[in-house]
């Protein structure tokens, strides 16, 4: 089941000298709630935006410069060759560097969760004597990762069967809460009213269970949509940034490229697509025929501290 959950990292887990090959799979649901895109009401056209300046002239890429505000009114420009100069370089290597206690890690800087899994049947071995001694040691592993450009503070626990890496906030990414604090009179409650809140906490504390909790405008938005859908509500809308490509059966391309009929094969299109384009006469071409093109592939904050398992 693992194999087929997306990887977008792969790479190793060090621990002194030891190398583990390991893959990085998102933690997260990216269709938990419904995402919508802006329509035209009239011409049912997807809405685009362009890169325009102040005066609503629109600015070519090339000539797009990003720029740093280092007084009110007042940038400095950066080319992109500065900035692509001082990215970092991906390393394929989480180095395992210190390890604390679970609690020791204020919940406010706990980022973005993943999964970490073994890279093939060879690195499971090592991987589950790692993480079984996190378990036992009731530690979290903190190291840092480089991946496009950014190096990402993380750390590295124990969840369920396997491994969890969390990136990390840096500290200078938090606000200091003694500052936002600070206004808060320093009066103390009175006796009678503090006994009655922990009397209260008391009589409804539990053990977490996140099953206990849906997300409400998650479910209604999807509800909305499901009735819109049943009542006719729902319409085509064209997307002139998506590529047109010919109408060609796909069996005849495939006895065209075997047969070498010195004709082109046009690449094989979806359904969907076919019915919205005409079917088209292939165009000659030179002898050799081209192959069918194909197809491109395709924060979690805790409310309360996380303990190692």
């Amino acid at each position: 089941m693992a194999q087929n959950v997306r990887t977008f990292w792969k790479g190793y887990l060090r621990l002194a000298l030891v190398a583990i090959p390991v893959r990085l799979v998102s933690a997260e649901i990216s269709q938990a709630t419904p995402h919508f895109h802006q329509i035209d009401r009239k011409s049912k056209q997807r809405i685009h935006y362009l890169k325009v300046a102040a005066n609503d002239k629109k600015v070519s890429g090339d000539d797009i410069v990003m720029g740093y505000e280092v007084e009110p009114g007042n940038y400095v420009l950066l080319e992109k060759d500065e900035l692509a100069a001082v990215k970092l370089e991906t390393r394929h290597t989480i180095e395992l560097t210190q390890f604390v206690d679970a609690a020791d890690i204020d919940p406010l800087y706990f980022e973005r969760p993943y999964y970490l899994l073994p890279d093939g049947d060879v690195a499971e071995e090592g991987y589950v004597v790692i993480r079984d001694a996190l378990r036992a040691a009731r530690k979290v592993a903190i190291g840092q990762l480089t991946i496009r450009g950014r190096e990402d503070l993380v750390a590295l626990y124990p969840g369920g069967s396997g491994l969890v890496l969390d990136t990390l906030r840096y500290e200078s990414e938090i606000k200091d809460d003694d500052d936002v604090f600070s206004e808060l009179g320093k009066a103390k409650p009175r006796a009678d009213m503090l006994e009655m809140a922990k009397q209260l906490i008391e009589s409804r504390s539990h053990d977490f269970d996140p099953s206990g909790f849906k997300d409400h405008y998650a479910d209604a938005l999807r509800d909305l949509v499901k009735r819109k859908v049943e009542s006719g509500g729902k319409i085509p809308v064209e997307d002139e940034s998506e590529p047109k490509g010919k109408v060609i059966d796909f069996m005849e391309a495939l006895k065209r490229s075997l047969g070498g009929s010195g004709e082109a094969a046009a690449p094989a299109v979806t359904p969907a697509k076919a019915a919205k384009t005409p079917a088209e006469k292939p165009a000659k071409a030179p002898s050799k025929a081209k192959p069918a093109a194909k197809k491109p592939a395709k924060s979690a904050k805790p409310a309360a501290k996380r303990k190692a398992s």
